[in-house]
């Protein structure tokens, strides 16, 4: 990938290896623009993510990394943020990175997509969850404090899929991402994952292109190994869908490059 706007590192607690083994797999495969996102800390779910007192840490750890590489890749620091009412945190909205990714894990608290908890799914409507999802997806694109949209439709996760169209499912969430100027990732974490495709789907990547909503590549590496897998799939996909350009963000200003 020229550009991979989302990665870890070992301080979410389920990230494997070093920041410069992260850098060097990058530098190897290409890439031009490289982006630690990690989870960021908040007062819920602290068992997968960093502390607040470790957020100097990790913005320094980056940015020394940033100054070490400068020749030879660019590195950018973010956070991938949880949107979750109640438990979003102003230390971490207004933090001096380059961009914030907002992601929806968790549905009334539920954490839909842990292993741990994939039970919970019997108890649902598959239908009822998957609109609930998108209504978070909706209200966290409207809450105006994120930059990229993270993993679309990661509620697929498990292959517990919908019965109704989920292009409808989801129509409103685009229209709203839309309308908040955001830009949406292509992960390729799903191709990881049961489900075994990329987030969005390409039907919904399809919608994303005829609302002109901007987009940007993203490993989701937890392991060094898995930065800039599956390179050829999500290019091709992008290409296939209408796309030539994708974005990248320096202080929260956003620039398209091309990717073609």
């Amino acid at each position: 990938m020229i550009v991979d706007l989302h990665n870890h590192t070992p301080l979410c607690n389920h990230a494997e290896g070093e920041i410069f083994e992260y850098v060097e797999k990058a530098i190897e495969s290409g890439t031009k623009y490289f982006g630690f996102s990690d989870h960021a800390p908040m007062d819920f779910d602290t068992k997968y993510r960093m502390k607040f007192t470790q957020m100097q840490e990790y913005e320094r750890a980056v940015l020394d990394a940033k100054e070490k590489y400068k020749d030879q890749i660019e590195i950018l620091l973010a956070y991938e943020v949880d949107f979750l009412a109640g438990h979003m945190d102003k230390r971490v909205l207004n933090a001096d990175v380059d961009y914030l990714i907002g992601s929806v894990h968790f549905i009334d608290e539920w954490g839909f997509d842990n292993p741990e908890f994939i039970g919970h799914y019997k108890n649902e409507d598959i239908d009822e969850i998957w609109q609930k999802y998108f209504n978070a997806i909706e209200d966290m694109a409207n809450s105006g404090h994120f930059d990229i949209v993270g993993h679309l439709d990661l509620i697929k996760v498990f292959k517990y899929m919908p019965k109704k169209d989920i292009n409808l499912i989801a129509k409103n969430a685009l229209k709203a991402i839309k309308k908040a100027d955001m830009v949406l990732e292509l992960n390729v974490a799903g191709y990881r994952k049961p489900v075994a495709e990329a987030y969005p789907s390409f039907s919904l990547l399809k919608e994303a292109f005829e609302l002109d909503i901007p987009i940007t590549f993203s490993s989701d590496a937890h392991k060094p190994e898995q930065v800039s897998m599956f390179n050829n799939e999500i290019t091709k996909m992008a290409k296939d869908a209408g796309y030539t350009e994708c974005a990248i963000f320096r202080k929260r200003k956003r620039e398209m490059i091309n990717f073609a």
